[in-house]
């Protein structure tokens, strides 16, 4: 009995600890779910006690004889009194779309504006508790849903800012008699620029995921009627699959014309499977087309400041710091051009390798670029460098050590002085992870065999993503691979499949996500690159040395 209780004990124990140590790792991230669902049940109250009447509609847009544009259904059942005897019973068709409004229904219309005080509690309650499911799903799917890189608490905060903006302008927009319609609120629903702005900034599974979650969301903001959550769904999914292609910003502006079309027929066939007429529609799909359009022009406008004020990694920043015309880069091409040129092959191997195993290309690239950035201000240290003489020859070995690992950390500090994106500046910290520079720690440990490996080694951490890593592995075989003699396919093959497998011996590959299988695929596209590069080194079969050639037919 004592054993059982116990156990008990220890399992609630257990539990209570994890759970503790959860909330401690995540609680910037519940405080912002806590909060941004404490603001969206205030929009949802606010929208209910603001409302003209319980059915939500302004009495001015209607009048005796006048065809109803609309149905309005009674949601609660008002009583005679002895001021006005006229009675609503809960679900009756007080007025119904396509016919006139009568005398009694009329003074229905009055009796349930005349009842603005009263809110619907339960509606209200309702409805927060389907938002809050849906919150808590968007939580857990956000919590689980492999990304492929860090999630920083500024892009979660950047959806549930835009969610809420969304949430507001859909909710108090049917408030205006033009927009009550449900086709016509889609006009201003400002999916397409949040959605676009999601994709370029953090991708498109993060914009999928806001996509489902702003559609189930606008379901309640429109009153339970289901054409704007589909026209919301259909639109965002059209959104990513447009703008997660395109490199450049001028592109924006051809990909929303072709949402705008996108919409206007997706408008079209929801007005046609719900039996609305399209007669009156006209204006309607034209407010949908501009939607569609802005939405890129908007986006243009706001993603500069965006990008720089969330240091994201979009392709459009990452394609201006491809330019190998921008000053950092032009310094180093003329102060350490060894380093330049070993920069470029990195990158060349690393987009490479990415592109095989289904890493982001981009990122690797220009990682690559700045991996080194560190190596400008003593240059002549590193044997890429050199010309002549080692400087390394007249130092002894642990300040050789110190000024080789001091590149790291000034590398960093450059690139966060150019306040480039944290991906690229994990990079530069990762590339070397916390391996230990070999020729030197020998070579101290010749000299004094207690010599510690901890002082030969790199302040950084092994590679955290798998864009890191390969560049990790990129700089290595390529500043390794210089000093192989007779560069055959065969003798590359072996020799790079030696340097990888050293880092994973080492350790350094344990904290990313790469496969034994991606492992493959990257040392078979370095062979590829390289193979390529030692051309003219490499000695086929049956090949015959020209000077010998000659030599044989002088004997003859």
């Amino acid at each position: 009995m004592k054993k059982t209780e116990n156990k008990k004990k220890g399992f609630f124990a257990g539990n209570l600890s994890l759970a503790g140590k959860y909330i401690k790792e995540k609680y910037p991230y519940l405080l912002l779910f806590f909060f941004g669902f404490l603001i969206l049940a205030g929009i949802n109250l606010l929208k209910v006690s603001s409302s003209n009447s319980i059915a939500g509609f302004n009495l001015a847009d209607f009048e005796i004889g006048q065809i109803a544009d609309r149905t309005i259904i009674a949601e609660r059942t008002l009583p005679p009194d002895a001021v006005d005897t006229v009675a609503v019973i809960n679900g009756e068709k007080v007025i119904k779309k396509g016919f006139p409004i009568t005398e009694e229904g009329y003074a229905k219309l009055r009796k349930m504006s005349l009842s603005s005080v009263v809110i619907d509690y339960r509606a209200f309650a309702n409805n927060l508790l389907y938002l809050f499911l849906v919150s808590v799903a968007w939580y857990l799917l956000y919590s689980f849903l492999k990304f492929g890189r860090k999630i920083k608490l500024r892009e979660p905060l950047v959806q549930v800012i835009l969610l809420l903006i969304m949430y507001s302008v859909t909710a108090f927009s049917s408030r205006f008699s033009f927009f009550a319609s449900p086709y016509s609120i889609c006009i201003l629903i400002p999916i397409g620029l949040c959605v676009m702005l999601i994709t370029i900034l953090y991708g498109e599974l993060s914009a999928i995921l806001f996509a489902f979650i702003s559609a189930l969301s606008i379901i309640v903001a429109c009153g339970w009627v289901l054409p704007p959550a589909l026209f919301v769904l259909a639109s965002s999914l059209c959104t990513v699959s447009i703008v997660r292609k395109i490199e450049r910003r001028l592109d924006l502006v051809f990909a929303s014309i072709i949402l705008s079309i996108f919409d206007v027929i997706m408008m079209f066939f929801l007005i046609i499977i719900f039996n609305e007429n399209l007669a009156d529609k006209g204006s309607i799909l034209v407010g949908i087309f501009l939607n569609g359009f802005l939405s890129g022009i908007l986006t243009l406008g706001f993603l500069t400041p965006l990008e720089f004020m969330l240091n994201s990694a979009s392709v459009f920043r990452l394609m201006d710091l491809s330019d190998l015309n921008n000053p950092l880069m032009q310094k180093m091409l003329i102060t350490a051009s060894g380093t330049y040129n070993h920069s470029l092959m990195v990158a060349q191997l690393a987009e490479t390798a990415c592109r095989e195993i289904g890493a982001n290309p981009l990122i690797a690239r220009v990682g690559a670029y700045y991996h080194d950035i560190g190596k400008i201000d003593q240059s002549e240290y590193f044997v890429e460098n050199q010309k002549g003489q080692n400087k390394h020859d007249d130092i002894n070995p642990s300040l050789s050590a110190s000024i080789i690992k001091s590149h790291v950390k000034k590398g960093v500090e450059k690139a966060r002085e150019m306040h480039l994106p944290q991906v690229i500046v994990d990079v530069v910290s990762e590339h070397h992870g916390n391996s230990v520079i070999a020729y030197f720690y020998n070579e101290a440990k010749e000299k004094d065999p207690t010599v510690a490996p901890e002082d030969f080694s790199y302040p950084g951490n092994p590679p955290s993503t798998k864009e890191s890593a390969v560049v990790m592995l990129a700089d290595t075989v390529e500043a390794a691979c210089r000093t192989l003699e007779n560069p055959s396919v065969s003798r590359l093959e072996k020799f790079i499949t030696q340097l990888v497998n050293g880092k994973v011996e080492h350790n350094q590959l344990d904290n990313c996500d790469l496969t034994f299988t991606d492992i493959t695929k990257i040392k078979q596209a370095f062979v590829q690159i390289l193979v390529g590069y030692y051309h003219s080194r490499i000695e086929y079969p049956d090949q015959q040395d020209p000077d010998k050639k000659d030599k044989d037919k002088d004997e003859k």
